[in-house]
Parts: C-alpha cells; structure tokens; sequence
C-alpha cells in the first residue's frame, strides 16, 4: 500500500515560490493499476517524482509498506529506487553511447553485471519485439523502439511498483497500445503495482483506479467503472 497524507510540495523559481501540490492524499492499493489525471501544471508529475523519491515533500508524508518514505535518508532513497522501482518516462532516459541491451542492463551496471541478468536483458528484448536491434544505440531506434528498451529495463529488476510518466507522449496510438500491452502483462502475471500518468484515456479500462489533479489538488479518485 502507498498512502501519500496531507503532502505538499513547493518549488522555488527564483524568488516565486509556486506549490505543485497542495496537502494531497491518496493511496495505491498494492497489485492496482492507476492513472494519475489532470491538465498540465496539475501536479501529476510531481506526485510520481515524490512516490519514486526523485523529490522530496515541503511537509506530509508517504509511506510505502508502513515505511515512511520522507524519513529515508538520502542512501535509503537510492536503495528504494533501485531496488523497488521501476520508471518508464516519456524521453525514454536511454544513454546515449551504450546499445540497447546495455541500456537494459543500466541499473545493474555500477555493481556488475552477472551472465544470468546479461541473458534475462537479452530475453526481455526478444519478448518486446526487439530481438533483432541489441547492437542499436537509442538515435538507430524509432521512438517506439526506444521506449520498449525503458519498459525492458524497468522490468528487469522485477519491481514491485512501476512510475510511468506520459509513456506513450511520443508515440503513435498503435505503438501506445503495445506499450500499455506490456505494462498490462506485468501487472497481470506478476502483481506489479503500476502508476501512470497520462493526458490519454484511451488506455483505460473499467477496473483501473483514476486520480484526478487540478491545481495541485486531488478532485477524484475513484474506478473508472464507479
């Protein structure tokens, strides 16, 4: 369970100070599939950076499993991300001098990387369709492409939560179903908690959750099927 209570969140842009969210609660059931809504500038994003301890609250807290996520210290919060998280973001955050495979292989990279997570990297790729372009650094890729390269690399540390921020912005509505098809297929097979933000609700379905943002405040939060 992801309980986020009575958090804000302020950014100072020189001496404006602008607050993204504004005393949000929600929760994320463990095993839920949500989509986190709003118009731009609502937040959304803000939520999901907080959720993955990319930032850290102004005041509240989140607590994941009983844990209270705004009392890790900075090395609790790598570990949390590294260890748990799996994030999918719009501008794919490949590297650019490394080929698809290692790109795959990226968060095991600093503590080595073993001949059996070499192996489940190239395995992944092959499941999404890529079994042909391991060589291919991301500009040898089409969007569509790359952002299959993110969903392989998210999963591959088999997270318990995966942070998805717009995943589909960049792509064309057939390419968009097929990363959502995969998302889909890891929560399904494996109970993998999964959040996204999205302005496209084409990808929703009746037994998803939904939670709504307007102006850094929650304004809904129900199924899509209530």
């Amino acid at each position: 369970m992801i309980e986020v209570a009575n958090v804000t969140k302020i950014h100072a842009r020189g001496e404006t100070k602008v607050a993204a969210l504004s005393d949000v609660s929600c929760q994320f059931a463990t095993g839920s599939f949500t989509f986190v809504v709003g118009p731009s500038g609502s937040g959304k994003s803000t939520l999901l950076h907080l959720i993955g301890a990319l930032e850290i609250p102004t005041s509240g807290e989140i607590k994941i499993d009983e844990r209270s996520l705004t009392e890790f210290d900075s090395r609790q919060r790598n570990e949390y991300r590294r260890k748990e998280i799996g994030f999918v973001f719009q501008n794919f955050n490949l590297i650019s001098n490394l080929n698809a495979l290692d790109n795959v292989l990226v968060p095991f990279l600093p503590k080595g990387v073993t001949t059996g997570q070499r192996q489940q990297a190239s395995d992944l790729l092959d499941q999404v369709g890529l079994a042909k372009r391991h060589e291919h650094r991301p500009h040898q890729l089409s969007g569509g492409e790359q952002q299959r390269v993110a969903i392989a690399r998210a999963i591959l540390k088999n997270p318990t939560l995966i942070l998805a921020d717009e995943p589909t912005g960049e792509l064309d509505s057939k390419t968009g179903q097929e990363v959502f098809g995969y998302l889909r297929k890891l929560h399904s097979e494996k109970g993998t908690t999964v959040i996204v933000v999205t302005h496209d609700e084409r990808y929703f379905l009746d037994t998803d959750r939904i939670v709504r943002l307007e102006d850094g405040r929650v304004v809904d939060s129900s199924s899509k099927g209530d």
